[in-house]
């Protein structure tokens, strides 16, 4: 048994799978809400703590019945659950990974592999950024999974491939070819200073630059970016709808925000959604210049899907393809966005797997 864990700011997500070669689903799976925890090791032990699925009984799967016998049948008392026994483990975790430790930028967390291989007796743990774990796991994604908003022109002669994913945070990793296989290289390019396209977004910058004492696409392209958008117009332009203002107050504010924008119910809120979209589109189509990935532009994380109809309108591809001399090979890249919420679940999981392959060959 593997143990694979997606660690964000917001949400961990942790599953079990008896994964061997091929992508299967997690035997057991459930999420953990971060802030509530101080270590992770506290959610690894509450999740470990709990039993796994039973298997079914035959007459359960279609089978004959099971007949009782003439004395009847009692039931066989509750026996305490086995302790699950991993042979290793990986973690996509939100931050920059080194000599596989890393101190979380969401969270006041420090992670240590080795550490938790030790408290939890599992032979390896290696620790990833995750969205270097994201990106193992967009190479297994299946059609159906991928919705694309640019068809493009990539080479035939396969370069590199981007990826790029807000959430709680902005997350960036480049994937380049090898000359068999992609291989991600992680980053943490979201970090990197905020370029203004237009007078709004330079007043955005000055507006932001009174909270931050550095404004990076992390504080603009994620979900408490959309919101910091949001205060922005409504501090310049006054246009706050008093039920939208106590909605975002009671509630989640980019959620809040998306929905209002989404089903044009607040001027404002579109306001917010077209700037989020276009810088989105902006800062992808940085990253795809700096890494030449002509094969490929891939948009995860968790806000992506539910701003699919936003990303849809053209607002992220005017951002994407706006680079002077450069329009024209930035519109024949391809790009295209993740519906997977659990890609990095899924390439954690991978990884752990390969991790059992090497020991056992």
């Amino acid at each position: 048994m593997i143990l694979a864990g997606d660690i964000g700011g917001t949400k961990t997500n942790l599953a079990l799978y008896d994964w061997t070669t091929e992508r299967v689903e997690p035997v057991r799976e459930d999420s953990f809400h971060s802030a509530d925890y101080k270590t992770l090791e506290e959610i690894i032990e509450e999740f470990l703590s709990a039993p796994l699925p039973k298997p079914q009984a035959e007459d359960e799967l279609g089978d004959e019945p099971i007949e009782a016998s003439a004395e009847g049948t009692t039931e066989a008392p509750e026996l305490p659950p086995e302790p699950i026994k991993l042979t290793a483990a990986c973690f996509g975790v939100a931050g920059p990974v080194i000599d596989n430790r890393c101190r979380t930028t969401n969270l006041p967390w420090f992670i240590d592999g080795a550490t938790l291989a030790e408290r939890f007796a599992i032979p390896q743990v290696r620790l990833l950024n995750d969205l270097e774990a994201t990106a193992h796991g967009l190479l297994l994604l299946n059609p159906d999974e991928i919705v694309v908003l640019n068809a493009g022109a990539p080479p035939k002669k396969k370069q590199a491939l981007a990826l790029i994913a807000a959430g709680t945070g902005l997350g960036e990793c480049i994937l380049y070819w090898d000359g068999s296989r992609y291989r991600p290289m992680p980053s943490e390019g979201g970090h990197t200073d905020f370029a203004p396209n237009s007078d709004s977004e330079i007043d955005l910058l000055r507006h932001l630059r009174g909270s931050y004492l550095h404004v990076s696409y992390e504080r603009i392209v994620s979900g408490p970016g959309l919101h910091a958008i949001y205060e922005y117009l409504r501090d310049t332009k006054k246009n706050e709808p008093t039920w939208l203002a106590e909605k975002i107050k009671a509630g989640n504010p980019a959620a809040e925000i998306a929905e209002a924008g989404l089903k044009g119910q607040a001027e404002i809120a579109k306001q917010a959604l077209d700037l989020f979209a276009s810088i989105y589109g902006a800062e992808a189509g940085n990253l795809a210049l700096k890494a030449l990935t002509l094969d490929g532009v891939y948009v995860a994380g968790g806000i992506a899907p539910k701003l699919l109809k936003k990303l849809q309108d053209g607002s992220f591809m005017r951002g994407f393809t706006n680079k002077g001399r450069y329009k024209r090979i930035m519109s024949q890249i391809p790009v295209k966005v993740v519906m997977n919420d659990k890609t990095a679940l899924l390439g954690a999981a991978s990884m752990a797997a390969q991790l059992t392959s090497s020991t056992t060959s």
